[in-house]
């Protein structure tokens, strides 16, 4: 966000809930679609936004 100047503000009038901002704070799970509306508004990839993370507590 700080790379394209995109504030929470302008996250939230282009849809995005105050909610899902806050899961994103916490590292918390989004949906596909709110992740597809990020790289929309942010003009980049998935991979730019999120990374995967191997659990090592599941078999």
């Amino acid at each position: 966000m700080k790379k394209k100047g995109v504030t929470q503000y302008a996250l939230i009038q282009a849809g995005v809930d105050r909610r899902t901002l806050d899961w994103l704070k916490k590292n918390k799970n989004i949906t596909m679609l709110t992740l597809e509306k990020l790289c929309t508004i942010l003009d980049c990839s998935p991979s730019d936004v999120v990374r995967f993370v191997k659990d090592d507590s599941q078999p």
